[in-house]
């Protein structure tokens, strides 16, 4: 896989490209939405050449299973920053091997599930271009690849009408528990165990006959882009996430390897009206609570970064910034380091999985106290990740994610929302916060796309 050939195609959405492949195993599609920098590059593969499934129970080091499987080959060089490699699911449980911790694991969903991908559809936003880049042994077989993968496309699937709504009724966990495990956190902090923890709810339902997952994907996509979205099919099982939160990315420079994470802490819900909405994103921005609670997880992620990145090169050019999405405004902060020569994508993720900013303050022991108030979580704040030949990497925290499994009884759906638990929270708030954040996707499920190509 070291050559690498380039085709470009007409502009097509990548939404709807997803639908010639969605019901096909280990087919994914990264979705970036909402525009800027960060919504340039959206990418679909599918049919790799391997797969590496871990599951709960296997003896094995996942991380270094995963650069093993990483392949280096030539780029081009105006590419986009993906021209193939590996690319799936880490679990939020994988981050119990990272950090050294036995903790109960989700009973549907393994902790790493990737694929070793030949080629992939690079969607250009910016200037309306579709490029299909395969790899192989040789130019020619990289090409190959390259066709084989658009000649896929020819399988569209024509639209067709969905049931709507696309799911009956979700049923959420109990409100009234979930502000009581508010309370308890709280009595911890207090107590000095943990500065801080996201702990989440729990929302269950089914997907209607003759829904599929790739129906609330495509919904989702139409009605609340995300820089961060994604569809990873897998046998029997299917995520789909809406996700606004860049975890870890790596990107080659003249320094090396440069890591950054943005970490999402502080919310509050869009506005009814424009005057009431920038009153809310002000409010959101001069909170003392929101502020400390963004900077905790900062100062986290620096600690992290600093396992793997040369000393003195962590720094924050980006505190307390304002990010909006079609249900909440969101502070985001950034966190960049240069890593260490001879570390790669899967040092770093050993090193920083799963997310500081939805276990909390100190890390390991906000993750056990999330999993003693928790069921497992799978998908819901794991992340979906590429990992490029050039060493370069980027990666989702999977909040706003819908976890499908298949069953008899046909598509089961959980999907989770989570606040940061503080010192001084309300559990009320809290709970309403976790509200806001779940409603598109509980608004997709209750809607549906009325029909998709």
């Amino acid at each position: 896989m070291r050559r690498v050939a380039q085709i470009e195609a007409p502009w097509r959405e990548p939404a709807q490209v997803l639908s010639a492949l969605a019901e096909e195993a280990w087919s994914l599609c990264l979705l970036s939405g909402g525009g800027g920098g960060r919504g340039r590059w959206s990418y679909l593969a599918a049919r790799p050449h391997r797969v590496l499934v871990v599951e709960a129970r296997e003896e094995v080091d996942p991380f270094r299973a995963l650069a093993d499987l990483i392949p280096e080959g030539e780029v081009l060089a105006d590419g986009p920053p993906f021209q193939g490699g590996v690319a799936g699911l880490a679990a939020y449980e994988l981050g119990a091997r990272a950090q050294g911790l036995a903790l109960a694991s989700h009973p549907a969903w393994p902790h790493l599930a990737v694929g070793l991908y030949r080629a992939v559809l690079a969607f250009d936003h910016q200037d309306r271009r579709l490029l299909a880049i395969g790899r192989g042994d040789s130019e020619a077989a990289a090409r190959d690849h390259a066709r084989a993968l658009l000649e896929a496309l020819d399988q569209a699937a024509s639209a067709r009408t969905l049931p709507s709504p696309l799911a009956g009724p979700m049923a959420a966990s109990s409100a009234e528990a979930y502000e009581a495990a508010v309370a308890e956190v709280v009595n911890r902090i207090a107590a000095g165990e943990i500065f801080q923890a996201n702990v989440a709810r729990r929302w269950t339902g089914t997907l209607a006959a003759g829904a599929a997952p790739y129906d609330l994907f495509a919904s989702l996509a139409r009605d609340s882009a995300a820089p961060f979205a994604a569809y990873l099919r897998l046998p029997g099982a299917a995520v789909v996430s809406n996700s606004p939160e860049r975890f870890v990315a790596l990107r080659r420079t003249a320094e090396g390897l440069v890591a950054e994470t943005r970490p999402i802490k502080g919310t509050r819900p869009r506005g009814a009206d424009p005057a009431e909405d920038a009153a809310l994103a002000s409010e959101l921005l001069a909170s003392p609570k929101d502020r400390a609670e963004n900077l905790m997880i900062v100062d986290l992620m620096r600690n992290d970064l600093a396992r793997v990145c040369r000393p003195g090169t962590v720094r924050t050019p980006e505190l307390f910034a304002i990010e909006s999405f079609a249900n909440v405004h969101h502070l985001v902060s950034t966190v960049t380091g240069v890593l260490q020569a001879g570390q790669g994508a899967g040092d770093l993720l050993r090193a920083t999985f799963p997310p500081g900013s939805i276990t909390g303050a100190p890390k390991i022991q906000a993750m056990k106290v999330i999993a003693g108030l928790e069921p497992p979580r799978g998908p819901y704040c794991g992340s979906i990740f590429w990992a490029g030949v050039d060493g370069a990497f980027d990666s989702s925290v999977l909040i706003r994610t819908a976890a499908c499994v298949q069953s008899s009884e046909g598509w089961q759906v959980e999907a989770g929302a989570g606040a940061g638990i503080v010192a001084d929270s309300d559990p009320r708030a809290e709970r309403l916060e976790t509200e806001a954040k779940i409603s598109a996707l509980l608004a997709a499920l209750s809607s549906g796309p009325g029909s998709v190509a």
